[in-house]
């Protein structure tokens, strides 16, 4: 069973230009002008494509037998006992073999993020003879005590060195890397390239 990390902000804004492109290309399209339109055309394929590239395809995905770190223009592939250590500090940093680094895309902390996990994390102090907020089931303070000052990016980062752990104690293989380009990616690219070198052709 796979399971997907995103930036899920990201995500919702990159669908957002997808159909604000898709309406602008029909108008573009129905009320063609020649080389304005065109022009237009490059634009918005130029912009998707990098919207594409660093809001769409970026995830971080666990299968049963390993790690993928699907980043803008490459995928990368790591075993779970081939994943020595983990850090976490904007982005997660896995290490593996040869002291390579993996840095995954998603999901990052931001500095405002990590603040307030720090402030969540922090006792909090009762004001008067009365608690005001509601009390907590035993499940429900287990989970604010689980992500207690940690970003989604921690709580990834400690999923991550769990199962690789867990993998080493199942005496499983260390096999390396694989990296493959990311072929959807460079489709996009190629596409809004052309459109541009087309509208600087007209032009």
């Amino acid at each position: 069973m796979k399971e997907s990390y995103r930036s899920r902000t990201a995500f919702a804004l990159a669908w957002v230009w997808l159909a604000f492109v898709a309406f602008n290309v029909w108008d573009l399209i129905a009320h063609y002008t020649g080389k304005s339109s065109l022009v237009a055309l490059a634009v918005l394929g130029a912009l998707t494509a990098l919207v594409y590239a660093i809001a769409l395809r970026p995830a971080t995905v666990f299968t049963e037998e390993g790690l993928v770190g699907r980043n803008p223009f490459r995928t990368t592939f790591l075993p779970w006992a081939s994943i020595d250590d983990v850090t976490v500090s904007h982005s997660i940093n896995v290490h593996h073999g040869d002291e390579r680094v993996l840095r995954l895309w998603t999901p990052m902390s931001s500095a405002r993020e990590r603040a307030k996990a720090q402030r969540r994390g922090a006792p909090r102090q009762q004001r008067g003879r009365f608690t005001t907020e509601p009390t907590l089931s035993r499940s429900e303070q287990a989970a604010v005590e689980a992500f207690a000052g940690k970003t989604h990016a921690d709580w990834v980062g400690d999923q991550i060195r769990e199962r690789a752990e867990a993998a080493r104690r199942r005496d499983e293989q260390a096999a390396p890397a694989r990296v493959t380009w990311s072929y959807d990616s460079i489709a996009v690219l190629v596409a809004a390239i052309a459109l541009v070198v087309a509208a600087i052709v007209v032009a």
